[in-house]
């Protein structure tokens, strides 16, 4: 099809989705999402009525810029009615156009985040569940119903839980055809239908792209990771556009749903949820590419606010930036090729602009009236006088804007929906539905007992048998718990979910569905305690007891409680370690530095078990902070502060915030500032060490750093905890080492220390102290077997920030290898000659490797192409290879694993092993059977079934460590500020699971 042909189908497609005057049926007005209708409003308007949900929109990412698809309720009105669907309670709600009032809600089994559409007296909406529903749009009633993803599991996503396909590509109508979306993570698999509006037939699937090999967001990145969906689709001519996320949209044939172009790392910083069809151009949050070649337009300005199409010709548009509105052009201009010749180009020229009294968050227009809305304010400006005619306060930020029968209707982030009308009447406002909701005793009893007995009053909690929801409610009103409930009887479930939302519990706090007990979708381990209505009562327990492997498979380890039966008679069952599960409780695993956890049960093909927004301020990114830990259940992250999180199901327990700033990081060089025991979590802190309680962060104690003899400034270098003794060390300040990357903050930290000394973790008292000869770099130090191991060794002036002429041949003195009794401190063997500049322990093998560590941004001194292992008890040399690597050595049982190949650690033998992993600046983190490592986007190798570097897709981890493979799963907490528009930026873990 020509360019000509496709913008007259376009036009068409534009000019009957405009046919029924007085409606707004899709997001937007249209399936091209133009923003635009016809229909002019009136020149006076007044606040008619003001719905007022129970409860704001609860995004799924609400620090995300790009991603602001459900920030409010989006309306859309045909026929009389007004429809919205809410993230809180997972409903769908029609009201009364003209009035406000009720008129009928249908519930689903996920959050709706994007609005339905109405066509042909239907209504058509996604869930979160994964489904699209199709319901009368009289009754609610419904009619079909078609799943969009390949099976029933369900993960916890955005504090929700969903379908792990949740149905995010939101619907659009053309043609009578409906089209959707389900996936928002690639690698679990990407699919987008068309079906026949009227019965749901399926016309076609395209559930291939989400598996694409391709160029990733950055310079030389290739992955397998395709297309997800996150926001609206936009039908028009023969294009189906799918908003990707964070990226640019992807493009696909609408006849045969054929993958036409996705320019991922073309367009690597751009990208966004919102986008508008306009004849042979599509605006991508408001940037303007050509639709036939998906490039970027000319002309354009930086990150384009919200934008309409200012005629139904559609080639000229209107966009809010800022406090101004401008119109454009859509036009061919002129440049110059690179060798100066005249070339025609499309882009925009500017038209006009006017200064309005509110800085526009949504933009469409009327007619000949724009209508801008913004914070607490919404305007409407003449088209063509070019001013402001009117302006009216609102509740909340306007971030969704429609017109309909002669009617304003404004939505709000703070879940109310504003109508403005030509007709003077006097304010209504009309409030969700809600009741006194009176408690049973026996469930108020059961629930004051289970609190109680079980000391867990926050977390996720099921209930299963729920019955009516008294138990739920009675535990909801009485702790911070989210509760899901779930009984296998309909009646029940509808008459729980109708007492929950009068008690305007549900969705917030409780969530309802029908599933047989022993049989859920839910992820495994989620649960932090799990109770059962229909136990309380005193029946039912034969279908717990059926349910038995089904708990044990969704109780969280590391103290998930069952607590179940009567009141007064209840029986509890604590789970402990989850075995084989491991721990991560220093930089490199352990302060053996090994780089291997000892998780046993980890391994591939890789799927989300709960992802959440990446919420934790940052530092640079490449300022390398510290990798996460793990620990007995707990992940502890640090950001500008400490989180700790249940590593099972994604839930904050605590964080702290210290005055101080736990910076320099630049963990690559001066070694981690925190590590974790049964003792504490130990953080380093300027001059001092805190010890921090693993269960709350409240501060237990602080350790000073001895002064230096001179009296200049002190800094606490190294920290490790082994074997109930905390060792620490007083950071050389003299030695600044160079910046290595241009934009981190290397030049603050200090990478060695002058004296080392072990102490008591929770008395501070000094056990014993090492004084350096010269200096001991932090990662030439390592714990283990009872001993420490450290170089000893003269600083390198060529890695000094300010290090005055280095003189030629000049080269980096050796110094001693020393093995230090870790109870006593005695010198227990030396080794001379001491070149490395890396250290790593094997307590199973009493073997020690001293390397370098020869990565990207890395010191000059760390540069080098040689490995050697010593016996670890009397510091017998083994073997001593010069061989190639590009990152820091892992040891994985008897082998050393590197960028570069594999090695005996007993003999230095090579041993096969080849990873070809495609970009990334990061460390390889490991267990028994996967290592983790940046390959493009997150890259794994599984030791077991040798598949070759595999991808999870969608998103990238870190420029060091932040991806570790520990507890039975690969924990993954936001570990950049990139960026580069990968589709998604979330802390998320993974597990193990046959593909669907």
């Amino acid at each position: 099809m020509t360019n000509r042909g496709l913008f007259v189908f376009v036009l068409m497609g534009l000019s009957s989705a405009n046919a029924q005057a007085g409606n707004w049926s899709q997001y937007r007005a249209d399936a091209a999402r133009t923003g635009f209708v016809a229909e002019p409003l009136p020149t006076q308007l007044q606040l008619a009525w003001t719905y007022e949900s129970a409860h704001a929109p609860r995004r799924a990412w609400p620090t995300n810029v790009r991603l602001q698809f459900d920030r409010a309720f989006q309306p859309v009105i045909a026929e009389g009615l007004l429809f919205f669907g809410s993230s809180v309670d997972d409903s769908v709600y029609a009201c009364d156009a003209a009035t406000g009032q009720p008129r009928w809600t249908f519930c689903t089994d996920g959050p709706i985040r994007l609005a339905p559409v109405i066509w042909n007296q239907r209504v058509y909406v996604t869930s979160d569940d994964g489904f699209l529903y199709c319901l009368a749009a009289a009754d609610g009633r419904l009619v079909w119903k078609f799943r969009g993803g390949p099976g029933e599991r369900m993960v916890l996503g955005n504090d929700r839980m969903t379908s792990a396909w949740p149905a995010r590509g939101g619907p659009v109508v053309l043609d009578g055809v409906v089209y959707f979306a389900a996936g928002v993570w690639p690698t679990d698999g990407f699919h987008l239908h068309a079906l026949n509006a009227r019965n749901g037939a399926l016309l076609w699937s395209n559930r291939e792209t989400g598996s694409l090999y391709m160029p990733q967001p950055h310079e030389g990145a290739y992955g397998r990771s395709g297309v997800a969906a996150q926001g609206y689709l936009v039908a028009a001519g023969g294009n189906l556009f799918v908003p990707t996320g964070r990226a640019v949209p992807a493009v696909f044939d609408r006849q045969t749903g054929k993958l036409r172009y996705f320019h991922l790392a073309a367009h690597r910083r751009m990208g966004g949820d919102r986008i508008t069809a306009l004849g042979d151009w599509f605006f991508n949050v408001g940037f303007p590419f050509d639709a036939t070649s998906g490039l970027a337009g000319e002309g354009t300005p930086q990150r384009m606010g919200p934008i309409a199409a200012l005629s139904r010709e559609g080639n000229r548009i209107v966009r809010a930036a800022g406090q101004t509105v401008v119109a454009y052009q859509l036009a061919e201009l002129e440049k110059q090729d690179r060798k100066g010749k005249p070339i025609s180009v499309k882009g925009l020229r500017q038209l006009w602009s006017i200064e309005v009294p509110v800085a526009g968050h949504s933009l469409i227009v009327a007619g000949r009236t724009i209508v801008s809305g913004g914070e607490n304010r919404v305007c409407g400006i003449d088209a063509d006088a070019q001013n402001v005619i009117w302006s009216h306060t609102i509740a909340g930020t306007a971030c969704g804007l429609a017109v309909a029968d002669g009617r304003l209707y404004v939505s709000t982030d703070r879940g109310r929906i504003h109508c403005f009308s030509a007709e003077s009447r006097r304010e209504t406002i009309v409030r969700a539905p809600a009741a006194a909701v009176e408690e049973r005793p026996v469930y108020a009893q059961a629930a004051q007992e289970i609190l109680a007995r079980t000391g867990i009053e926050a977390g996720y909690c099921l209930d299963l048998g729920c019955g009516e929801g008294d138990l739920a409610l009675a535990l909801a009103r009485r702790s911070k718990l989210s509760i899901y409930a779930v009984d296998p009887d309909p009646a029940n479930v509808e008459r729980a979910r109708r007492k929950l939302a009068a008690a305007g519990l549900y969705g917030r706090r409780v969530t309802v569905h029908r599933a047989p007990l022993d049989k859920l979708a839910y992820p495994k381990y989620f649960a932090n305690l799990i109770v059962s209505a229909r136990s309380v009562a005193g029946a039912g327990t034969e279908a717990i007891e059926m349910a038995s492997q089904e708990i044990s498979r969704l109780q969280r380890p590391y103290g998930g409680v069952v607590c179940v039966g009567p009141p007064g008679s209840m029986q509890l069952h604590t789970r402990g370690e989850l075995a084989g599960a491991g721990s991560w409780t220093h930089q490199y695993a352990s302060p053996a530095n090994s780089c291997c956890s000892d998780d046993t049960l980890i391994k591939g093909p890789l799927a989300m078990l709960w992802f959440r927004d990446a919420d934790l301020p940052l530092p640079p990114r490449r300022s390398r902070r510290p990798p996460p830990l793990f620990h007995q259940g707990r992940l502890f992250v640090q950001g500008i502060g400490l989180r700790a999180v249940d590593a099972y199901n994604g839930r904050t327990l605590w964080e702290y915030s210290p005055q101080e700033s736990l910076q320099p990081y630049n963990a690559d060089k001066t070694g981690s500032n925190f590590c974790t025991s049964d003792r504490g979590l130990f953080v380093r802190l300027g001059s001092k060490c805190l010890r921090l309680d693993v269960a709350t962060g409240e501060k237990l104690a602080q350790f000073e750093i001895p002064p230096r003899p001179d009296g200049r400034p002190s800094a606490w270098g190294y920290v490790a905890v082994d074997d109930g003794r905390l060792f620490g060390s007083r950071s050389n300040t003299d030695h600044t080492v160079v910046n290595t990357y241009n934009r981190a903050n290397a030049g603050q930290g200090y990478p060695e220390s002058d004296s080392l000394w072990a102490m008591d973790p929770e008395t501070g008292r000094r056990h014993w102290t090492y004084t350096a000869r010269h200096s001991i770099r932090h990662n030439a130090i390592a714990i283990g077997q009872g001993r420490v191991y450290l170089i000893d060794r003269p600083r390198a002036r060529r890695d000094l920030l300010r290090r005055g002429e280095v003189k030629p041949g000049e080269v980096h003195p050796v110094g001693e290898l020393v093995c230090l009794n870790a109870q006593t401190g005695k010198i227990l063997w030396k080794a001379e000659n001491a070149w490395g500049t890396l250290l790593a322990l094997s307590d199973r093998h009493d073997a020690l490797l001293m390397s370098y560590q020869l990565t990207q941004y890395t010191l000059p001194s760390e540069r080098g192409g040689r490995m050697m292992v010593f016996g670890a008890s009397d510091g017998t040399p083994l073997w001593d290879r010069n061989v190639e690597y590009a990152t820091r050595p892992v040891i994985n049982d008897s082998t050393v694993y590197a960028q570069g190949g594999a090695w005996d650690l007993m003999t230095g033998q090579d041993r096969p092993f080849k990873m070809a992993r495609s970009y990334g600046c990061g460390m390889i983190s490991s267990s028994q059977s996967l290592m983790l490592f940046r390959s493009a986007t997150l890259g794994y190798f599984d030791l077991v079934r040798q598949a070759g570097v595999e991808n999870f897709g969608g998103t990238r981890v870190g420029c060091w460590i932040n991806a570790i493979p520990v507890g039975g799963l690969v924990l993954v907490p936001d570990g950049t500020v990139c960026t580069c528009s990968y589709l998604n930026r979330a802390s998320f873990a993974l597990q193990q699971v046959a593909r669907e």
